[in-house]
């Protein structure tokens, strides 16, 4: 494979893309820092189609991504790879609005291959490739230039690797004819509502206790005013105000501004500075929660009790079987809230009642909660037995 050095010309980077909008798929990472800011900062991309990779250096002057982000964003016709690509996404999501189509995420293939529900790419690359990565580059400040050759090879072999891995793990999966499992868990991860950074949401992230409406309407008004803030200054929420701070005011306001010095985790120019004006102008216009609003307890589920609990166990355990027997991620099966769902009574539009889920597992799922399967104990074995089977062999 031809490894170019650290591409910081608009020139070279709008050739290789060039060559690259041809291609079947080009593996992607990206290097960021977001310690100290609200956005990520975009360090360094790393692209590779199996054949040539290279490293793009976004922060080079006068440096334009267009033609990177025009492959990424809009090139239907190029798959695009990563490996837990969540953060990567996001941050393309934050330059173009748009979010890299059609794609595929090799943490999430392995979850239809193996056990591991959240292979890391060290692991993954030890297990298909039996390379054991240096680690040294992993807390490299990739803001900071002059980048070494040590730091931009590490890099750049995260792609390097990831595009040999890819072919691997598509001949498996066609293989296995499991490649339908993870289509829709691609398009969920390809999903541009996932990276919008909502501040009428914002309260849903904070642990919060009670379920007073008055106090939840202030929490929504006070987090999504952090959340702007925070977009506006572009720092850390945390730096803005902590999560148990806010709840805490939202549960106990305070009267007027001059009492925010004594609130704890806030310093005491809050009480006479603009932003404290501007927290205390959020909670006077903070309205209660609507009802429609108020999430369900956790945990609890309507018709949910000791008993339903006890089934929940029952089914959590037929997954751990179904899922060692397949030699399969049991997240990638089912997650908990659907096999709660369904021990509570619903059917309509539980992920796990619908497509390849049911035929290897809801069915079987269902026939445990009416009563159409038990479990018995055969040479030592913990078995499943279905009731026609058991009819059968009685007669």
């Amino acid at each position: 494979m031809k490894i170019h050095p650290l591409l910081t010309d608009s020139q070279d980077i709008a050739d290789i893309c060039q060559r690259f909008s041809t291609a079947d798929f080009v593996a992607v990472d990206t290097e960021f820092m977001r310690e100290n800011t609200y956005w990520p900062i975009l360090c360094l991309i790393q692209i590779s189609d199996g054949k040539e990779a290279a490293a793009i250096d976004p922060l080079a002057e006068n440096v334009d991504l267009e033609p990177l982000l025009d492959l990424l964003v809009n090139n239907e016709e190029v798959l695009k790879i990563f490996h837990a690509g969540g953060q990567d996404v996001e941050i393309i999501h934050n330059m173009t609005g748009k979010t890299p189509h059609p794609i595929f995420d090799t943490q999430v293939a392995a979850m239809a291959l193996g056990p591991s529900e959240q292979i890391g790419y060290a692991n993954l690359v030890d297990s298909w490739l039996g390379i054991t990565l240096d680690k040294g580059a992993r807390f490299t400040d990739w803001s900071r230039r002059p980048l070494n050759n040590r730091q931009i090879e590490y890099a750049i072999g995260d792609v390097t690797h990831l595009s040999e891995i890819f072919p691997m793990m598509l001949e498996k999966l066609k293989e296995s004819g499991r490649g339908i499992w993870i289509n829709g868990e691609m398009e969920k991860l390809a999903d541009p509502d996932n990276y919008v950074n909502d501040p009428d949401a914002a309260w849903r992230r904070v642990k919060f206790q009670g379920r007073n409406l008055e106090s939840l309407g202030r929490l929504k008004a006070l987090a999504g005013w952090r959340e702007k803030e925070a977009q506006s200054k572009d720092l850390p929420r945390g730096r803005i105000m902590r999560d148990e701070t806010l709840a805490d005011i939202a549960g106990h306001p305070p009267k007027d501004q001059s009492r925010l010095g004594q609130v704890r985790g806030l310093s005491n120019g809050w009480k006479n500075n603009d932003i404290g004006e501007r927290l205390m102008d959020v909670l006077s216009n903070a309205e209660p929660l609507p009802q429609e609003e108020l999430p369900d307890r956790k945990g609890r589920r309507p018709k949910f009790g000791k008993e339903n609990a006890l089934v929940a166990d029952l089914l959590k355990l037929l997954l751990k079987i179904r899922s060692a027997e397949m030699n399969v991620a049991s997240k990638l099966l089912a997650r908990a809230d659907d096999l709660e769902k369904i021990v509570g009574g619903e059917r309509e539009g539980v992920a796990l009642l619908e497509g390849w889920r049911y035929e290897e597992f809801g069915k079987d799922a269902l026939d445990l909660i009416e009563g159409r399967m038990s479990f018995t104990v055969k040479d030592g074995r913990l078995k499943m037995t279905h009731q026609q089977e058991e009819e059968s062999s009685e007669a």
